[in-house]
């Protein structure tokens, strides 16, 4: 890894107060969904992305959710604490995707799309690994905004958003420029945050699942199908479904619950760019 990607890390400011506690509740045993509602309603902002994400058509909950204790009701413990850290750690990082052919905000959605895909696909499989899983699936790309300044400081935003826009291979093309793939850095990030070990280690062999510790295999494979489909240079085009779906049926899933879960996706965002035009 570059010394000017490990000094970035080092030099990321600690987490909000509001994510610290929310951490602390969540893994109290002796805590309660009221608990955490009463922490989430302390700011405004993360009250403001819970509201969004649970009145999103992504969620399907089919009523106006108004309120933080609604929201979190809705989620459960492990969902709000997945949306509340996620959307905190994207506004705690400054965010410039230009290498990347993104901007910042398409960069958050695709992490969002990686997310409800994995959530949705999963929860066919085992309920509880899908909540574990959406957290890592919406800040598995985190690495990128690290990587990508990177690239800035060393005026190589050019040759790298060139190659960004032909390549099947991201990490590959990652690791030729600052020596690392962005699970790797982004597994970094949450060790220097103090996160739990499985976490950390599911995002960083999510490029390399095959090198994963037996009992993160699982999850890691999962990270890795998911942002085939979706990587963030071409997400959800035809090659990057018929190359996640392949590795899922390689994996010995049922192939066809993904691709279900996938046509609905692509129905719900053919229908949202209708009603927006």
């Amino acid at each position: 890894m570059k010394s000017s990607i490990i000094e970035s890390i080092k030099s990321l400011p600690p987490l909000s107060k509001t994510i610290t506690d929310i951490n602390m509740v969540y893994a109290s045993e002796d805590s309660s969904i009221h608990d955490l509602a009463k922490v989430v309603e302390r700011d405004p902002m993360i009250v403001a992305n819970l509201l969004k994400a649970a009145n999103s058509p992504l969620y399907g909950f089919g009523k106006e959710i108004r309120n933080a204790n609604q929201a979190v009701s809705l989620f459960g413990m492990s969902l709000t604490r997945s949306i509340a850290v996620g959307n905190s750690i994207r506004k705690l990082l400054n965010v410039d995707m230009k290498p990347y052919n993104i901007t910042s905000e398409r960069f958050a959605e695709i992490s969002s799309l990686q997310a409800n895909l994995i959530l949705k696909w999963y929860s066919h499989i085992d309920k509880q690994k899908a909540e574990m899983l959406y957290l890592a699936a919406f800040l598995q790309e985190t690495g990128k905004i690290l990587i990508a300044s990177d690239v800035i400081q060393e005026d190589e935003s050019y040759s790298f958003a060139a190659e960004v826009e032909f390549t099947n291979d991201l990490p590959a093309l990652e690791r030729s420029y600052v020596e690392v793939s962005s699970s790797e850095v982004t597994a970094e990030i949450f060790d220097h945050w103090g996160f739990d070990q499985a976490f950390i280690e599911m995002i960083k062999y999510s490029d390399n699942p095959d090198a994963a510790p037996s009992k993160i295999k699982e999850y890691a494979l999962a990270l890795n199908i998911v942002k085939t489909i979706l990587p963030i240079n071409k997400p959800l085009s035809e090659q990057a479904i018929s190359f996640g779906l392949r590795k899922a049926h390689d994996a010995g899933y049922n192939h066809e619950t993904l691709e279900d879960e996938i046509d609905s996706m692509l129905d719900l965002l053919e229908t949202q760019a209708s009603e927006n035009e």
